[in-house]
């Protein structure tokens, strides 16, 4: 079966599990109104595997091919989904190098909403990440990305590798990369960019809460409120309340 008619019979798995009146429940959790089917994450991830199974073994470059036809043809906020749900199982240990590249491409590209950049990041870029620790550096150039998924992208990536256990190592993203992502990005527009870098300021003040105070302190004043409130969540409550007197 060619890759079309392949991308077609999983997008047809995927419409006949629509539901209208979930579409229309979904939409509370996004802004601005996105085209649903109406299909829980869940239910992306089982007609992914579902289509898989039935296949047989699909080797990675395949179902790499499949994927980006999804993306390709995604009218519908939950084909993005599935496209990315074609790869988890095969990201850790099947996926090129190239993967990051092609990541940043469908982020400029085909990501639309926060659901979708967060479920790659979470869900594909990091098996990813765990089975290739040494491109994490990469993922640093998508600061300066055209889009603001990408930018946003930049942090919610690593945000599980300020401390990590993978296999035997314990990785820690290094301090610099993580402030160095935040501190260029303090005078971004976007509020989903902004939330970014407050959950990965969070996270990084439950392993380093000394060092996030002290970054905090030098960059309150240019800091976003939304952002410096959300860094501050997970210290202790007297540094947390001398850090918000600080205006």
């Amino acid at each position: 079966m060619g890759a079309s008619a392949a991308t077609g019979e999983v997008l047809e798995l995927l419409a006949v599990r629509g539901d209208a009146d979930f579409a229309l429940r979904m939409q509370r959790f996004f802004p601005r109104r996105i085209r649903a089917l109406g299909v829980s994450n869940a239910t992306v991830v089982a007609v992914a595997n579902e289509y898989l199974q039935g296949c047989g073994d699909v080797p990675a470059g395949r179902r790499l091919e499949i994927a980006e036809e999804v993306l390709e043809r995604a009218v519908y906020h939950e084909e993005v989904l599935l496209a990315f749900a074609l790869l988890h199982k095969v990201a850790r240990a099947q996926l090129d190098d190239d993967l990051l590249d092609r990541a940043e491409i469908w982020l400029n590209r085909y990501v639309s909403n926060w659901a979708q950049c967060d479920d790659l990041c979470l869900k594909l870029l990091y098996p990813f990440l765990c089975g290739h620790l040494e491109l994490i550096p990469q993922t640093r150039g998508w600061v300066a990305g055209e889009s603001g998924w990408t930018r946003r992208a930049a942090n919610v990536a690593v945000v599980k590798f300020v401390r990590r256990r993978v296999g035997r190592v314990t990785f820690e993203l290094p301090l610099a990369h993580a402030f160095g992502n935040t501190t260029s990005l303090l005078h971004d527009d976007d509020v989903y960019v902004q939330k970014g870098c407050g959950w990965l300021l969070k996270v990084v003040g439950q392993v380093h809460p000394a060092d996030l105070a002290d970054h905090l302190r030098r960059w309150h004043g240019q800091m976003r409120r939304e952002t410096f409130r959300y860094a501050v969540e997970g210290l202790d409550r007297e540094t947390r309340a001398a850090l918000l007197a600080l205006g």
